[in-house]
């Protein structure tokens, strides 16, 4: 692919992100406040960067907190290609900016795991009652070569924290079940494991297609666990994101998950304009279900989604 990709932000996700559009034969140029970029083409700043251009593609991958500013400045200074804004899209519920983009969508890769793929091909036009979702990891073997404090995830601040860094599970729920109509939480910081964020939540939610839907999110899980379980029409559908194996109608079956296949698919998708990357909408229900989560637990009470 004869392209020139402009990775904006160049912590752990954003060198993932340029080291797979490498692999993909597109050229990464970085923006970096730290001015390095492991031998790449790199510049402090988004108006140094765009000088340089022209580029066809754009990835917002600097901090959450920073994804709004950021996606207003490249609309702003007219860029016209694709681009990929990290997940989730905004920390906080805003409006999108007037843009001239090509084409835009949120990087939840996951929607590309073969196991989600597999799942959601068994579920279609199936009737389903209920469906539980469950990821843990412990913070610490995020980065395991940084120090937790220093990093985003740990402060509430950069938009960091379990809900907004765990978010693929929102997203997932609704884009397998539907949009959600209504939401109860319980959670927040409940351990020490971060500066001041949340780490650990658990989420009841109506889908417009299934009335009961679970969800179980925290940075605390000292064993890891990314699994997903569907009763539908009177089966059990499991699939399992860590173990790689998917349960079909009582049929166990192993797919194959090699690290970062889920964002070259991603990122193919992107480039080739097909597939299901989460849309700017989607991404924004995402973050307007974030906020209606924190506002229940602090109001400890339902909360009906309001459609925009």
């Amino acid at each position: 692919m004869s392209m020139r990709a402009l990775v904006i932000g160049f912590g752990s996700i954003g060198a993932r992100h340029a080291g797979v559009l490498e692999q993909l034969g597109v050229a990464a140029t970085v923006v970096s406040r730290r001015g390095a970029a492991e031998g790449r083409p790199a510049y402090r700043t988004l108006t140094e960067a765009l000088a340089a251009g022209p580029f066809d593609y754009a990835v917002v991958a600097d901090e959450t907190a920073r994804h709004h500013e950021t996606l207003a400045a490249l609309a702003a200074r007219g860029f016209a290609g694709r681009v990929l804004v990290e997940k989730p899209l905004f920390a906080t519920p805003e409006p999108l900016p007037a843009h001239g983009f090509r084409s835009a969508g949120v990087g939840y890769n996951l929607r590309f795991h073969p196991a989600v793929i597999a799942l959601r091909e068994a579920l279609a036009g199936r009737e389903i009652q209920m469906a539980d979702f469950h990821v843990g990891q412990w913070l610490g073997d995020w980065r395991p070569t940084r120090d937790v404090a220093k990093t985003y995830s740990a402060s509430r601040a950069a938009g960091g924290g379990a809900l907004r860094d765990l978010s693929h599970e929102l997203d997932l729920a609704t884009w397998l079940l539907g949009p959600w109509t209504t939401v109860a939480a319980l959670g927040g910081r409940l351990g020490s494991v971060t500066v001041d964020a949340d780490d650990g939540w658990g989420l009841l939610l109506s889908c417009e297609r299934c009335p009961v839907v679970t969800i179980h999110m925290n940075c605390l899980d000292r064993v890891g666990r990314r699994s997903i379980t569907v009763q539908a029409d009177s089966e059990t559908f499991h699939a399992d994101l860590v173990s790689g194996t998917v349960t079909l109608g009582g049929t166990v079956r192993t797919v194959e998950a090699v690290r970062d296949d889920s964002y070259r698919t991603m990122h193919r998708a992107m480039i080739e304009e097909t597939g299901d990357v989460c849309t700017l909408q989607q991404g924004l229900d995402v973050v307007d279900l974030i906020a209606a989560v924190e506002r229940s637990a602090q109001e400890r009470r339902f909360i009906e989604r309001v459609s925009r």
